[in-house]
């Protein structure tokens, strides 16, 4: 008897829950976690040592001889660290590993012998990619938040904080898919990951032209107006990234699209491509 498309349908879910369920603690406690969960708590130190330098009367940051305030200083530290670094980092790191590193331990071929479809390992790693590194990213948001933020102005901030979270959460989809495409496409992802994010996102950016349309840091940027320092040369160089920036629904429906279509692909090359481990 053959498998209706509604058949097929829960089997693939069914199989993609099972990998997301065998893959969150794998990531979690693996070395590479560990390292990522260093480099986000970064700005929480950041923002540690800039709560006990204002406790003892002295601005943490100037701009033009003017005191920057803590919830501008909270938003700069999103769109400089978060949104620029720790972000897309984390999409590098994990998204290209997800099938390179079992090609690289020459697991694929035990992990495929599974009842399960190729595609819905894609999938469940995916998921557990995405879970992962939300757990590592949005506590340490809401550390550096409260730490910077005096309680007097959490309630008119509050607003802003919750569109970051949701910023950074479709970050991290939008990367991490593109570079689970690039995990599956290529023999050497992590170096075109990060060529990709240090070298094509930075330059294009700062170019005239339409080239920075096809990076993901421009649909990002203009979700979070308030997170842009102020500033002389920041304006400048905010002027020539977001000269004409998208509106916030082209920017989300770009973003969200680039997740639907680069997962979808990456799930295409997967189920049709042969894996031949070298010995």
């Amino acid at each position: 008897m053959s498998e209706t498309p509604a058949t097929r349908s829960t089997s693939f879910l069914t199989g993609a829950w099972r990998v997301f369920s065998l893959s969150i603690g794998e990531m979690l406690w693996s070395r590479r976690t560990i390292f990522m969960a260093l480099v986000v708590g970064s700005p929480v130190l950041v923002a540690l040592v800039a709560r006990i330098v204002q406790s003892a009367g002295i601005a943490p940051l100037r701009v033009n001889g003017v005191q920057v305030d803590a919830v501008s200083m909270f938003g700069a530290m999103i769109w400089i660290l978060f949104l620029w670094f720790i972000v897309p980092v984390l999409g590098v790191f994990y998204g290209t590993s997800l099938i390179a590193d079992e090609v690289d331990d020459k697991t694929i071929t035990y992990l495929f012998t599974r009842p399960v479809r190729r595609g819905a390992v894609v999938v469940g790693k995916y998921m557990a990619y995405l879970l992962c590194t939300t757990l590592v990213v949005l506590p340490s948001v809401m550390i550096v938040y409260f730490l910077m933020v005096p309680f007097g102005q959490i309630p008119a901030s509050f607003i802003s904080l919750v569109v970051d979270l949701g910023v950074l959460g479709l970050g991290l989809a939008a990367y991490g898919a593109l570079f689970a495409l690039v995990g599956t496409a290529l023999r050497r992802p992590l170096l075109a990951g990060l060529v990709f994010v240090f070298g094509w996102e930075l330059v294009t950016l700062v170019l005239p032209g339409y080239l920075k349309r096809f990076t993901l840091a421009y649909y990002l940027q203009p979700l979070v107006p308030h997170a842009i320092p102020t500033g002389d040369t920041v304006w400048l160089l905010q002027g020539a990234m977001f000269r004409e920036p998208p509106s916030i629904a082209v920017s989300i429906g770009v973003l969200v699209l680039a997740t639907v279509v680069s997962l979808a692909l990456a799930v295409r090359v997967v189920e049709q491509r042969e894996y031949v481990l070298e010995q």
